[in-house]
């Protein structure tokens, strides 16, 4: 190879490696940090979870006998413009509850209480029957587990940025080694050829 083509080679693959390197930078730090919880997490949970509420109280309310209507205002309330998608029966912490899902979340109201819980994306907030918020938990392992796996939050893009960032990850790695390689060359040639002569 000419040592002029040589050098602007050089010089477009320094270029190429810097601009990729700031380009996906937070997400080598997102797939780094999530990586890690993959191993460790535990440890990774415990930065970030704040205390736990003790549902114990709800024992002591009394039983209102909440119905599948209370539950359907409360969907109507809280995502006015959502259809409902979905009805069950079931127990949730111990009690007989209703959910209702929508698009956009879903709401578990507890049959004997009457107080209920609101899962959106990865929160789930619990609230008294009169809508006082009594307690807001969020899922950290299910939020770093989808960063890790879709490089964003949501599904709106699919995986489509993990895979653009996976690939540029490639091209980076590559056109570093290269960047690495290229100015070696000439020196290994000459060892080669001084161990020749």
């Amino acid at each position: 190879m000419k040592q002029a083509t040589k050098a602007r080679l050089l010089k477009s693959l320094r270029t190429i490696h810097g601009w990729m390197g700031i380009i996906i930078f937070p997400w080598i730090l997102i797939i780094g940090f999530t990586g890690f919880y993959l191993n460790h997490s535990r440890m990774v949970l415990s930065w970030f979870e704040g205390p736990s509420y003790d549902e114990s109280q709800f024992a002591d309310w009394p039983d209102i006998g909440a119905d599948e209507a209370m539950a359907r205002a409360l969907a109507q309330q809280l995502w006015p413009d959502q259809r409902l998608d979905r009805i069950d029966f079931d127990s949730y912490h111990g009690r007989q509850a209703i959910l209702i899902t929508v698009g956009d979340g879903q709401v578990i109201l507890s049959q004997p209480t009457g107080h209920y819980f609101v899962k959106e994306g990865f929160t789930r907030k619990t609230f008294a029957p009169d809508g006082t918020l009594l307690h807001n938990k969020v899922y950290w392992g299910s939020a770093f587990k989808t960063l890790h796996t879709r490089g964003w939050l949501t599904s709106t893009f699919g995986t489509f940025i993990a895979d653009v960032i996976a690939f540029a990850l490639m091209i980076f790695a590559i056109s570093g080694l290269i960047v690495w390689w290229l100015p070696r060359t000439k020196k290994i040639g000459r060892l080669f050829k001084r161990q020749n002569a």
